[in-house]
């Protein structure tokens, strides 16, 4: 990715060398930064260059990759709409919803977008275990010269608010409702977080960004594939500015990937494959099946394959064992429309089931 600096086009990891002659370049520069709350955006991104999508507005990005920074995978395949929502929240500080199907790449989005714009970013993920102290901090007792002392450690959310930092909450709708409260103000333009046990009100770095996924729109999940996700407050809902979907990718853009990460198999291989999740997924959606095959249930069912040498074989333990019994039947015909083959008849060690 290239980004103009002073007229001129210079790639995303160097900069300019502060003793050397007007025009000379140093990197690639990969320096841990000390002080992070100092840290602001000195580059703007050529979008076209990074993510092939052109936008009315410019994009920050920094020219150092911090610890922080997610690395880039070059066999990610950017959604052009998504990734323009997603551009939108690091760009005017926008708070960005992006929701869809388990597997389709709603963080990695984010995360992607991130290491372009070589944005440091953090990933929480809103399990039952993650509790408003987390978040906003406790006291503990600490040892300074020598001595115990009581002091206040902040949590995940003010520690990266006071950052340059891409926040992402994953698993949003799965989230405790005392600590869906907690960040609900933070999700207003001014995003001030006040400590009542510190008496102090935090303010938001200006490059902080918050960005939340989850499975479903935030109006629960009546497929019940999703166990654990509810209906979000209506209230903190509104306060989300950009809500985006996102489902999974087009059948050519789903080859390419897996072309890219499992170079060994071949390309009708991996049409067959694409093909069959494309019927499973109509079969999902017609309710003739209640598993859904994900990109990442492509990818792990291409590697099983190299690891076993056998296609059909890494189906059964993939895909084909976690459906429920009484709908393997309607999985092998429709594996069998795509690769010829009886996924009974074809294992020596397992008994048909019908």
């Amino acid at each position: 990715m290239l980004v103009p600096i002073t007229g001129l086009l210079l790639p995303c990891g160097y900069r300019w060398a502060a003793t050397s002659a007007p025009g000379s370049l140093k990197g690639p520069c990969f320096s841990v930064m000390t002080d992070l709350t100092q840290l602001r955006p000195e580059s703007v991104c050529d979008t076209w260059q990074a993510f092939q999508l052109q936008v009315p507005w410019t994009v920050p990005a920094f020219r150092e990759a911090d610890p922080h920074v997610p690395d880039q995978d070059a066999s990610f395949r950017f959604v052009p709409e998504v990734t323009r929502a997603l551009l939108l929240g690091f760009a005017h500080n926008r708070r960005v919803y992006l929701h869809g199907p388990h597997g389709s790449g709603k963080s990695s989005h984010i995360e992607q977008v991130a290491a372009h714009l070589n944005w440091p970013c953090m990933r929480i993920n809103l399990d039952g275990h993650i509790s408003r102290a987390d978040l906003i901090g406790r006291d503990m007792v600490m040892v300074r010269d020598g001595k115990q002392v009581t002091e206040f450690v902040p949590g995940m959310l003010v520690w990266a608010m006071q950052r340059p930092m891409a926040l992402i909450f994953d698993e949003y709708d799965a989230g405790r409702p005392d600590v869906m409260f907690v960040i609900q103000r933070v999700l207003e333009s001014s995003g001030k977080l006040t400590l009542l046990d510190q008496n102090k009100v935090i303010t938001p770095h200006p490059d902080f960004r918050l960005f939340a996924t989850a499975n479903t729109a935030g109006l629960g999940d009546p497929s019940g594939l999703y166990s654990g996700t509810q209906a979000l407050n209506q209230a903190q809902l509104d306060r989300w500015q950009v809500i985006t979907e996102l489902g999974y990718l087009p059948a050519e853009q789903e080859e390419s990937i897996l072309h890219s990460r499992l170079p060994n198999l071949s390309s009708d291989t991996v049409a067959g494959m694409v093909a069959f999740a494309n019927l499973a997924r109509r079969a999902f959606a017609q309710g003739d099946l209640s598993s859904l095959i994900s990109l990442r249930t492509l990818v792990s069912w291409g590697e099983n394959s190299s690891l076993l040498a056998d296609i059909h074989e890494a189906m059964r333990i993939t895909f084909l064992n976690r459906c429920d019994e009484t709908e393997r039947p309607l999985v092998n015909e429709i594996y069998q429309r795509c690769f010829d083959v009886d996924l009974y008849q074809d294992n020596r060690d397992a008994s048909p089931l019908y």
